[in-house]
């Protein structure tokens, strides 16, 4: 069982939120979570991850041409990607930068890939997914951590269920 996490970060505040994010996933014993950003990622880490976790900081309002990019590309992997498990997460430098928007332009890129989207648990926002306006501080830090593991915890269950 592997989670994908993905992420594009120019100034790092994404990278810190998806390093909090893996750490969530790495908690669920017997779920592997790879990490990469969107130049590192390739076709095979879509195909063999059973989730994928994106994130990006806030461009305009919607993910940056970087995240984008990669799910253009892997269109061609769409067919196979039905049922698998989807989240998101966002980062931006203003308070109303756009954070919810981001993060469903990234959950419209999974419906269309056939993909079940999940937000974060209740117990932390309870919402679209995680975010945080700069740096992720402590309480993002716990809701990102939440989030992978609610999705490592799906991925097993689902395993459970094929």
């Amino acid at each position: 069982m592997e989670v994908l996490v993905l992420y594009y970060s120019r100034s790092g505040n994404t990278k810190k939120l998806s390093e909090a994010i893996a750490s969530g996933v790495r908690s669920v014993r017997g779920v592997k979570c790879i990490m990469k950003d969107t130049d590192q990622v390739v076709k095979e880490d879509f195909l063999k991850a059973d989730a994928i976790i994106a994130g990006s900081p806030v461009y305009f309002g919607t993910m940056a041409a970087q995240l984008k990019e990669v799910f253009d590309k892997f269109v061609v992997v769409r067919k196979k990607m039905g049922d698998k498990i989807g989240a998101a997460f966002a980062t931006s430098g203003d308070l109303s930068g756009g954070k919810e928007t981001t993060m469903m332009s990234i959950i419209q890129a999974f419906l269309i890939y056939g993909m079940i989207v999940v937000g974060d648990p209740l117990d932390a926002t309870g919402h679209y997914g995680v975010s945080c306006t700069g740096e992720p501080d402590e309480k993002t830090t716990n809701n990102a951590g939440k989030l992978g593991k609610r999705v490592a915890n799906l991925v097993k269950a689902m395993r459970k269920k094929g």
